[in-house]
């Protein structure tokens, strides 16, 4: 079962075209990876102060299809496609209803803020992000 987030389009999110600025989808998705995680009771904060481990974007890979308009409702679904020792990918779809109108796969890696290398994503994260 994909997480699903729910939000509104803001006047605030739009373009002079009067539909979604095309960079506000990837705010959409960090919201609803953000919550997914929180979900699952993974609590980034503690995570950074206790370990010094924060996750960050390596890729995205994105795909628009129909554009969103003021005061339309979306849903974010997101799932987890694949998880490795340092890195997991989720695919985002943002929809009005059962309509795609825009497909991502983002790739995140877990960081050492004091390195700033990459870092293995600990255990129970890792079991968190795999079974949901």
């Amino acid at each position: 079962m994909p997480h699903i987030f729910p939000l509104r389009v803001y006047y605030e999110d739009t373009d002079l075209a009067g539909i979604v600025y095309y960079a506000n989808y990837l705010k959409f998705i960090e919201r609803a990876r953000t919550e997914y995680v929180r979900e699952l009771g993974v609590d980034q904060g503690a995570l950074k102060r206790d370990t010094g481990l924060v996750f960050a974007v390596r890729r995205v890979e994105a795909d628009y299809f129909q554009p969103a308009i003021f005061d339309d409702v979306l849903t974010v679904e997101t799932s987890v496609e694949a998880a490795t020792g340092a890195r997991f990918v989720m695919l985002q779809q943002v929809k009005r209803g059962e309509t795609v109108l825009f497909s991502a796969h983002v790739t995140l890696v877990a960081l050492n803020l004091k390195t700033g290398n990459p870092a293995r994503i600990p255990a129970d994260i890792r079991q968190l992000l795999l079974c949901d």
